[in-house]
């Protein structure tokens, strides 16, 4: 080994010890740091004749190697023929001078003066962490995470790099990192006709349109169906469906429209999903009769639909429009929130989903009795939401036992995961995961081999197991007296009726009607409603959700077609709802609040809450 060789290496191996020690002092950088220094030292070492592809890479890789040995670089000359660099403190000879091959674009080193005499930089901001710097080292990271926050990329740059960025310089990498591997926002309303076009080419049947507004053909509504969705509703699910939105946090707002049917096994079922610039009256009208249209295209005898949601007025009158013949009831959870916070009374609010539960309208009458002696006021509370909206007793619709919107959860999962990507990208994320359900249930459907889905044989099953403490009197063929300490209940089953109405409510037998159907024979799995066999289980997921070809296949932005399939020549741009300046609020939404609410057991003897007759010690 030569002399200038050792004196280099000796030269190298000071700084290191140097910056180790600087660093040390200021206590900011942990072994950890000092080790991935060293390993970016020794990979990013340069030599005469080191060739680069083209001059942007030469210049990525000489701030990469500044950041990891600790020093800073001042461009001396940069064109398209050379770049020129040298150490930015005054009287350190290192100095590097690329140039441009002739004929190619390769860039090679011509001259370099690789040593170092001066002391590095010393504390941790460094000039060359720029945006772009920032922007490059977090794009792997990104790109499997969307939501990598500005405050992890602050920590993680830290403890790799030894360098400190502002928040600002964090967002702004991030921002750009986001744009290189997705487009921009902008990039992603212009793509959107093209991107309906695919949805229809790729799964033939679907829906897939989208409505600009005004002379500058500013992004107005989305609406997207999948062939495979519509054909599981109408051939499998149950007539139920959840209307639900979610605001989005994006840099252009706006609103994630979304109606889901419920599938055999209690799951959620997404039928058609909307982005449209505003929540308003207009666009729910919008929205519900798309959702008209859809069903009346594929189907000849529309079932009576049971429709659940929070009752907006935008809602109301879009569903009285496009569904008249529609139960539209309001979701318990919104309705529960509401008693709660007027009343502020925990007995009353015991009391009030004692009622909400009751079977029939005499026991409903009953808890409001007891209500009103807590409190008179729930009787205008009472005027203002109609039982008949939302009461078990009095809901003339069906709800199969789903009362509150499980739809809510994932709409804001998909907004807090999405709110960051362009529109194409977004409604990307959300037909992937539905490709995920739709193949793991028709996967788990498969390996099912009993009549029933698991949900519903163990609800039959119980019932049975209820089933013996009663007595059965049988008064013909098809009707049964019920006798049990209680009361006693008529059971129907050729008509499917049983007085206690559990059994019309959620269309599976109740303890009464199995105790009937087991005394003359019949197996009760028989008489559950078609909607819960693993049949139609199958049947909802039976058809596919296909792959949409990669974005750079796809016709240029302006070339798509509109919903009816005519070809049009328009750009869309973003709409002119833009987020204000500053941090979102978030709304939490507590996963707890998603559950259906425990009830509350009231002794019949003393009428008191938290336990049962069989567990009362109160004397009589």
């Amino acid at each position: 080994m030569d002399d200038h060789t050792l004196t280099s290496v000796s030269n190298v191996n000071a700084r290191v010890t140097l910056a180790s020690r600087t660093l040390s002092v200021e206590q900011d950088l942990t072994a950890l740091s000092n080790e991935n220094a060293n390993s970016a030292l020794a990979s990013h070492t340069l030599s005469i004749g080191q060739e680069f592809p083209d001059v942007d890479t030469c210049r990525r890789t000489l701030k990469d190697i500044a950041i990891a040995m600790h020093f800073e670089i001042r461009i001396v000359k940069s064109d398209r023929s050379r770049f020129i660099a040298k150490c930015s403190k005054e009287g350190c000879p290192w100095r590097v001078h690329v140039a441009k091959c002739p004929g190619v674009s390769t860039f090679t080193i011509r001259t370099l003066h690789g040593e170092h005499t001066c002391e590095g930089v010393q504390n941790l901001h460094h000039q060359q962490a720029s945006v772009g710097w920032v922007a490059r080292s977090v794009e792997a990271r990104i790109r499997d995470n969307p939501q990598y926050k500005p405050k992890e990329i602050l920590q993680d740059i830290h403890d790799q790099h030894g360098v400190a960025v502002s928040y600002m310089q964090a967002w702004r990498g991030k921002e750009r990192s986001m744009a290189a591997l997705h487009g921009t926002y902008e990039e992603g309303y212009k793509l959107l006709p093209a991107y309906c076009e695919q949805i229809r080419k790729t799964n033939p049947g679907s829906i897939a349109s989208v409505v600009a507004t005004g002379q500058d053909n500013c992004f107005q509504r989305l609406f997207i169906s999948y062939r495979a969705a519509i054909y599981g509703f109408i051939n499998a699910c149950r007539p139920l469906l959840e209307l639900e939105r979610v605001h989005l946090k994006g840099k252009y707002l706006g609103t994630l429209l979304c109606v889901a049917a419920v599938d055999a096994d209690d799951a959620l079922f997404p039928l058609a999903i909307a982005v449209v610039d505003v929540e308003s009256d207009e666009n729910w009208m919008w929205f519900m009769s798309e959702l008209r249209k859809l069903l009346g295209v594929n189907t000849d005898s529309m079932p009576r639909l049971t429709i659940i949601s929070e009752r907006t007025i935008g809602m109301v009158e879009a569903v009285e429009t496009h569904f008249p013949n529609a139960y539209h009831g309001f979701c318990l959870r919104y309705i529960s929130e509401n008693f709660r916070d007027t009343f502020k009374n925990s007995k009353l609010v015991n009391i009030f989903w004692n009622a909400v539960y009751a079977l029939t309208t005499a026991e409903f009458e009953s808890k409001i009795s007891e209500m009103v002696q807590i409190s008179q006021d729930v009787l205008p509370w009472f005027h203002h939401f109609n039982p008949q909206l939302w009461a078990v007793a009095y809901f003339e619709g069906v709800r199969y036992g789903h009362f509150t919107l499980g739809i809510t959860e994932f709409l804001y999962n998909w907004a807090l995961e999405c709110h960051e990507l362009p529109i194409v990208q977004m409604m990307e994320h959300i037909r992937h995961q539905l490709t995920s359900w739709f193949s793991d249930r028709r996967n788990m459907s498969m390996r099912m081999t009993s009549i029933l889905v698991p949900s519903a044989e163990k609800r039959i099953s119980e019932a049975i197991a209820d089933a013996r403490c009663y007595k059965v009197l049988r008064a013909n063929e098809v009707e049964f007296e019920i006798v049990s300490t209680e009361r006693t209940n008529i059971v129907d089953i050729r008509s499917r009726i049983c007085s206690c109405r559990r059994w019309q409510l959620y269309g599976l037998p109740c303890a009464h009607a199995a105790a009937a159907l087991i005394s003359c024979g019949q197996n009760a799995h028989l008489f559950a409603e078609h909607c819960f066999t693993v049949h139609s289980y199958c049947e909802t997921y039976s058809q596919m959700i296909y792959p949409i070809p990669d974005k750079s296949l796809w016709k240029e932005p302006g070339e798509g077609t509109d919903g009816g399939g005519a070809k049009v020549d328009i750009t869309i741009r973003p709409p002119k709802t833009r987020r204000p300046p500053g941090r979102p609020k978030k709304k939490v939404l507590r996963m707890e609040s998603l559950k259906r609410p425990k009830r509350v057991v009231q002794c019949g003897r003393c009428h008191m809450l938290g336990h049962s007759q069989k567990k009362c010690t109160l004397p009589m």
